[in-house]
């Protein structure tokens, strides 16, 4: 009748990025997808060297999610021209790096992932609204 309890803790996780995700402004929405697939991947890295399969597979199935469905997903082909589609490239080729990583316990392709998406979130960041205005 209730569905599966969550802990306190997981609901508390859950109510705050719900509430972040309704006050953000679209920036920061995509920094949120940015940090989430960051964190997904590390995750996956420490289930993948504990052996952890199930655990692993899963923060995966997240990274990719993130990044097809949020960050590729969030790309405005019409007008991003090309960079728009180099980004939705290089998104397709993180997608399939992970799924290597996945069927290969590969830690080197979840790395290669981790240091992309930590390169592009950095120059997102840099590119905040409000940084340039006050330039």
């Amino acid at each position: 009748m209730f569905g599966m309890m969550r802990s306190p803790a997981e609901s508390y996780a859950k109510v705050s990025v719900d509430a972040a995700v309704e006050t953000a402004d679209p920036h920061r929405l995509i920094l949120m997808l940015f940090d989430g697939a960051i964190a997904a991947v590390s995750l996956a890295r420490i289930h993948m060297e504990a052996g952890q399969i199930p655990q692993k597979g899963a923060a995966i199935s997240k990274a990719i999610d993130l990044v097809s469905n949020g960050l590729q997903a969030s790309l405005d082909m019409e007008s991003g021209g090309d960079l728009a589609e180099r980004l939705a490239a290089l998104y397709e080729y993180m997608t399939q790096r992970l799924l290597f990583a996945n069927l290969k316990n590969s830690v080197a392709a979840l790395d290669e992932v981790s240091e992309l998406l930590t390169s592009l979130r950095e120059a997102w960041a840099q590119i905040a609204p409000n940084e340039q205005a006050a330039a």
